[in-house]
């Protein structure tokens, strides 16, 4: 969660870089900064794939009062929400936030800038969309400028569902991950996946340098029958130095997958999961 967007400050564990250090920032600008350089670009790949699961998703439940709200798992400032229910694009929003125009102003300053920008952007499509990350500033960020409706600072990891969450799962039929498989386990998806209370599908972009099994053998515990893209990879970013680069070739053939041309080359690549319920 807060330093699973992409993977700080300089700390290294496990030979994957870390950038817990943007994640505490009252707003997204040295978050943006620290990934332009990288050419982090997983939420532009998921975009169009979350926004047509949401939809698919949605049209299960026609004809009940309220459609089914999305939830964002490691959604730190509200990337994906922003880019899923706006007519902006993420090259638009590095542009934003690493604008010389933007450096000087305050956090306040920002926000309502902010507020306005995306309002105006709203699509007339746009889901609700609720936000689980550990970074109280980050979510607090997304949840005060409209890009979430709902926020939540819960650590599944090591604890259970709180009132609050319990109840705003209810409303949850989609669940989205990019870049935070390195950092939840099963046991996130097995707590909101205990609390929900409508059938639950999942849209997934796992890097290929951990095995997203564990979890889909939750998802099969509760009912969900996970599908693999074998048809391409999607560039998540670069590697930070040769020491990254190494990393992500070991751990990629490691789980017996070929890095040329992908991670031998200096970039992260992630592979989408689709889990929906086995059902005909």
């Amino acid at each position: 969660m807060a330093g699973s967007g992409s993977g700080g400050a300089e700390d290294v564990a496990g030979g994957k870089s870390r950038f817990d250090d943007i994640y505490d920032r009252p707003d997204p600008r040295a978050y943006f900064r620290r990934l332009a350089p990288l050419e982090y670009e997983i939420p532009h790949h998921a975009q169009p794939v979350f926004r047509q699961a949401a939809v698919e998703r949605a049209a299960l439940d026609a004809g009940r009062p309220h459609g089914p709200a999305l939830l964002d798992v490691c959604c730190s400032y509200g990337i994906n929400a922003a880019l899923l229910n706006h007519d902006v694009t993420l090259a638009e929003m590095y542009e934003r936030y690493t604008s010389p125009a933007h450096q000087t102003m305050s956090t306040a300053e920002l926000a309502a800038r902010d507020k306005e920008f995306y309002a105006k952007r709203r699509r007339p499509d746009a889901v609700p969309v609720f936000g689980l990350d550990v970074s109280a500033p980050a979510v607090h960020y997304a949840l005060e400028v409209g890009l979430l409706d709902a926020a939540f600072t819960d650590d599944l990891e090591h604890g259970s569902p709180s009132p609050r969450l319990s109840r705003a799962l209810a409303e949850v039929g989609l669940i989205t991950l990019t870049g935070g498989g390195s950092y939840v386990t099963a046991r996130t998806f097995t707590a909101l996946l205990d609390d929900a209370r409508r059938p639950v599908w999942a849209s997934a972009f796992v890097l290929r340098t951990v095995s997203y099994y564990p979890i889909v053998q939750t998802f099969a515990a509760h009912g969900l029958r996970t599908t693999l893209d074998v048809s391409r990879t999607y560039p998540q970013r670069l590697c930070t130095d040769e020491r990254e680069r190494q990393y992500a070739i070991a751990a990629v053939r490691a789980l017996g997958g070929d890095p040329t041309g992908r991670e031998e080359s200096g970039r992260f690549h992630s592979l989408h999961y689709e889990s929906r319920p086995d059902t005909p």
